[in-house]
């Protein structure tokens, strides 16, 4: 009882309302005046520390100020904690190579196969002789007529006419895919469109030199190559050139990407063209797309 009464008593006391006012000390009239309680009091400076406490952890996790407390590393002191590391990283690394040089010398020295990279010596040998390969005769007959068509023949359609300079010329394909317009030169179509999957690869049907690669309002990104023999070749609505100007570039190279740039494109296809000095021919008769 006696504990449930002083706890009464408590609480009544720190909610007991107290009037602090100022006086003029002269004439006692009251100028200013408030209102409280312990328990407000308590609640006002609590919060207040709270706050404070609160804003200076603040103010030190996100600013400089860190920077001034004790054990803290400053900027110079963790850019040599970070350049360090990268110099040990790198000691190990020469460490390493050090070590598995001296291991193929002293292997070469005691008689042994030196350990390589690119070979593994923990997997077992695939046995291989037990594998046969076998031809029927219709695949031996087939063989033997592609092997008497083409023996002689230096060109990639067989019977063409037109330019026989073009003839005696092997073409890199410069995209495996499907033909959706061909070459018609009475509507200004001067190559044929074929399409594939978009982000494909497309390759320089020669080596020779990149004179353009660039980006046109019309046909999106462009490439231009020059090959030997006055011919030239044309790629267009790439979505990425993997070369620029001057490079030079080889035969079945990669030089771009399948794209749908450009506003003369409905969807991801290559537009390609083929010329001869200086006039346009129809790819189809001299590239297997």
């Amino acid at each position: 009882m006696e504990t449930s009464k002083e706890k009464k008593n408590f609480i009544k006391k720190i909610r007991n309302k107290y009037r602090l006012a100022i006086f003029n000390e002269q004439t006692y009239e009251e100028l200013w005046q408030m209102r409280l309680s312990r328990l407000n009091v308590f609640t006002v400076v609590g919060t207040s520390a709270i706050i404070l406490i609160i804003l200076v952890i603040l103010l030190i996790a996100y600013t400089g100020l860190k920077e001034y407390i004790p054990g803290y590393p400053d900027g110079k002191e963790r850019t040599l904690m970070v350049r360090n590391v990268t110099r040990i990283d790198s000691l190990i690394q020469e460490i390493n190579k050090r070590d598995e040089f001296f291991s193929s010398i002293k292997a070469v020295v005691q008689g042994e196969t030196p350990p390589s990279e690119e070979m593994d010596t923990t997997k077992q040998p695939t046995a291989t002789e037990h594998i046969t390969f076998e031809q029927s005769e219709e695949d031996e007959a087939f063989r033997e007529k592609v092997e008497k068509e083409e023996k002689f023949n230096l060109s990639a359609l067989p019977g063409n006419k037109k330019i026989p300079q073009l003839n005696q010329v092997y073409f890199f394909t410069p995209l495996k895919g499907i033909v959706v317009k061909k070459y018609i030169e009475g509507e200004n179509h001067f190559g044929v469109d074929i399409v594939s999957n978009p982000g494909e690869s497309v390759s320089s049907i020669m080596s020779g030199t990149v004179i353009f690669s660039g980006w046109t309002v019309e046909t999106g990104y462009v490439m231009i190559i020059q090959h030997a023999n006055d011919i030239i070749s044309a790629y267009k609505h790439n979505s990425k050139l993997l070369k620029k100007a001057g490079d030079k570039i080889e035969a079945g190279e990669a030089i771009a990407n399948v794209g749908n740039s450009g506003e003369l494109t409905s969807g991801p296809h290559l537009h390609f063209e083929l010329w001869y000095k200086g006039v346009p021919v129809d790819p189809e008769e001299y590239i297997i797309f």
